[in-house]
């Protein structure tokens, strides 16, 4: 199997280079290019198209949040992966809305961003562990106006796919859990978030909340 292809982008040298030698002290791991301001995370990436883009949220010339929105409209088959310092609700909502796959905190373990990307490059969504209780109760606590949701039918498969998807499963071990092909995954995937009107794991997670699905893990 090839190296999960990784892209770092913060503006500390020091936190790159770090960054740098966790990942390829990972078997499976290689990192392919690095970036000090949001601006040049965006070129490089759309020119080597990684698997995974470790963005600090907080760069100059674009902010992780801006890069993040460019990366998911041009090449939205790259996952973001945010590294943060910051745990407040509010940047945890922006970063997801924007398109990224997972947040994690700085002061987390470094085990947990390898498992991070292993998750994200895998199709899931990464929540640090002391932040997803937060966002968890945040998207409980929307106004009863934002938790309108349509009524919509869904196969067995495309609801189990679906849970799945939003518990943070990526599509090969959902394939392998379901006895189907990743292509047939995709696709049941695919039709769920279209009837369901949702355009990203961000809102799948959501929806995913507000109707239970993720109660029994």
């Amino acid at each position: 199997m090839a190296d999960l292809r990784i892209f770092v982008a913060d503006d500390h040298a020091l936190v790159r280079r770090g960054l740098k030698a966790l990942i390829e002290a990972e078997p499976g791991m290689a990192v392919v290019g690095e970036a000090a301001d949001g601006r040049e995370a965006v070129t490089q990436v759309l020119a080597l198209l990684p698997d995974v883009v470790v963005m600090d949220v907080s760069m100059p010339e674009l902010t992780g949040f801006q890069a993040t929105e460019q990366l998911q409209r041009e090449c939205p088959q790259v996952r973001v992966l945010a590294l943060t310092v910051h745990e407040d609700m509010g940047y945890i909502r922006q970063l997801l809305t924007a398109g990224a796959s997972g947040y994690v905190l700085k002061r987390g373990a470094p085990e947990g961003l390898i498992e991070a990307i292993r998750v994200v490059a895998g199709g899931g969504v990464y929540l640090d562990p002391n932040i997803a209780a937060k966002v968890v109760v945040g998207f409980i606590q929307k106004s009863p106006k934002e938790k309108s949701l349509k009524i919509v039918e869904l196969s067995d498969r495309e609801t189990e796919v679906a849970r799945l998807t939003a518990a943070g499963h990526g599509n090969k071990e959902i394939a392998g859990r379901l006895e189907l092909s990743v292509k047939t995954v995709e696709t049941y995937r695919a039709r769920s978030m279209e009837k369901l009107g949702l355009k990203s794991r961000a809102e799948l997670v959501r929806y995913a909340v507000q109707n239970g699905w993720l109660k029994d893990g």
